[in-house]
């Protein structure tokens, strides 16, 4: 009988590990699948344990060869499925149960060519979010695609995923040798793809180990194993450029959020000389496009601009400062007549460094932070208490403006302040007739010459608040009094 999946699992010195994975892809709810387990040269008992485990399950087999590393031990995997969905799988990792029927499940509902979904961090043996894959899965979509819903291009991964095998083989898809493999192929996929299924789920645990050998991707300050990191961030970008150059940005930008973090900490755990890291970040950064750069965090352009004058004494100094602050790192205003805001950092115009004012111009991370903590009718009248101020601004709100809106409708609020951030507004209902069921706060706000507005949110939920209007009607409103 031809299974409905097939799951390639790379197996390579996991002995400690290895049997936990296999037991939860034995199971899976979706249990009319085949695991093809490549052992690439084991130099632990990981082999063993995998043909004993074969023994057992005759939906898995054992297919041995030389070590070559996880990317040809996976084409290999591939060479043997005959499930009609394919899925990769690490043997260190663990899969939910339910994780396969549920993609598979998508992909025969909408007939897209692959379907992905949530990871978290199997930590300790409790779970963690990923940050690698944070903000993408907050909520599911069907039949999407990676240049419409640009979040996917934080999905890097392939065993968050199940294939159409006729997908993956049309087109060809194979890993590279090298360390980072699935990069390249799992953005090749999204783009390559006639549409994706994002299912809300987590369907993969992916473990931080914790005893053993270090995993490959855990040496990832190692000046090797940076050279193949940019090998596939050079790979990628040569496919963007020519399939999809709109993601390029997007791309570069998750790079320099992400990725260029390993740079920054093998240069400061470096006693020797720091000149081969210095030669392979110039490298490095000379891929990203210029925008990308210029656009970046504040905070991050100090760290490039000294990463690219090689000043490591005082990056390492940044990077200690991010560490203790990077959640509380201030935005302040300098100038009286021509206000600019900087980030609040060391070595603002040291004379012996000479840093451009530039590099730390903070204005485009200034962030209104408006919510509603309280809201009642009393009588007629609608009292509203809220918060406004600054993200990062370590002081008042200048001048600060409300509103009522229906969509159509703007109606004037006059705002009292209540100590260093609050506001209290009412307004009487008799103003409101005529209006929409439905209204929504606005606010603006001057300081120091900046002006921002936007939407008041419900207390710490991140959607606008709204309020309904009592006993509204399309011929008016009767409000008990």
């Amino acid at each position: 009988m031809i299974p409905l999946l097939s799951v390639v699992v790379p197996v390579y010195n996991v002995e400690p590990y290895i049997a936990e994975c296999l037991r939860s892809l034995a199971a899976q709810t979706l249990d009319d699948l085949e695991v093809i387990l490549v052992d690439d040269g084991s130099q632990d008992g990981s082999g063993r344990v995998a043909e004993e485990f074969a023994a057992q399950d005759d939906r898995f087999v054992v297919i041995k060869q030389p070590n070559h590393g996880p990317g040809p031990a996976r084409n290999e995997g591939v060479k043997h499925a005959r499930g009609t969905y394919l899925a990769f799988a690490d043997g260190d990792d663990v899969v939910p149960p339910r994780a396969y029927e549920r993609l598979v499940a998508r992909l025969t509902e909408t007939g897209s060519d692959l379907a992905c979904g949530a990871v978290r961090r199997l930590v300790d043996g409790g779970l963690e979010e990923s940050i690698l894959h944070e903000k993408v899965f907050r909520r599911p979509e069907l039949c999407t695609h990676i240049t419409d819903k640009q979040v996917l291009i934080r999905d890097r991964t392939v065993w968050n995923k199940v294939y159409r095998r006729d997908f993956w083989e049309r087109h060809g898809l194979r890993f590279p040798a090298g360390i980072y493999e699935d990069v390249p192929v799992a953005m090749q996929a999204h783009v390559l793809a006639t549409s994706v299924d994002m299912v809300g789920e987590v369907v993969y645990h992916w473990r931080k180990r914790d005893e053993g050998a270090t995993s490959i991707t855990q040496r990832r300050n190692e000046l090797p194993n940076l050279w193949e990191r940019l090998t596939a961030i050079r790979a990628v970008r040569a496919f963007l450029d020519e399939r999809a150059p709109e993601l390029l940005d997007g791309f570069d930008a998750l790079v320099l959020e992400k990725d260029i973090v390993f740079l920054f900490q093998a240069l400061e755990a470096c006693e020797d000389d720091p000149g081969p890291l210095l030669e392979l970040s110039r490298a490095w950064v000379a891929e990203l496009g210029a925008n990308v750069l210029a656009t970046a965090p504040s905070l991050r352009r100090l760290e490039l601009h000294l990463l690219g004058r090689g000043l490591v004494a005082e990056l390492r100094k940044i990077r200690e400062f991010r560490r203790a602050r990077e959640d509380h790192a201030r935005i302040v205003p300098r100038g009286l007549r021509n206000t600019n805001w900087y980030g609040d950092y060391p070595f603002f115009r040291n004379r012996r460094l000479r840093i451009p004012d530039d590099v730390y111009d903070a204005r485009d991370e200034l962030k209104l932070i408006a919510r509603v903590e309280g809201s009642v009718w009393a009588g007629g009248e609608l009292r509203i208490r809220g918060h406004v101020s600054l993200h990062r601004v370590d002081r008042k709100v200048g001048k600060v403006n409300l509103w009522l809106s229906d969509g159509h409708r703007r109606i004037p609020l006059e705002a009292r302040r209540a100590g260093r951030h609050g506001v209290v507004a009412a307004v009487d209902s008799a103003r409101l007739a005529g209006g929409g069921p439905t209204w929504r706060l606005g606010v603006r706000t001057e300081t120091r010459g900046f002006v921002l507005k936007g939407w008041f949110r419900d207390g710490e939920a991140g959607s606008t608040w709204r309020f309904s209007v009592p006993g509204w009607s399309r011929s008016g409103m009767d409000i008990a009094q």
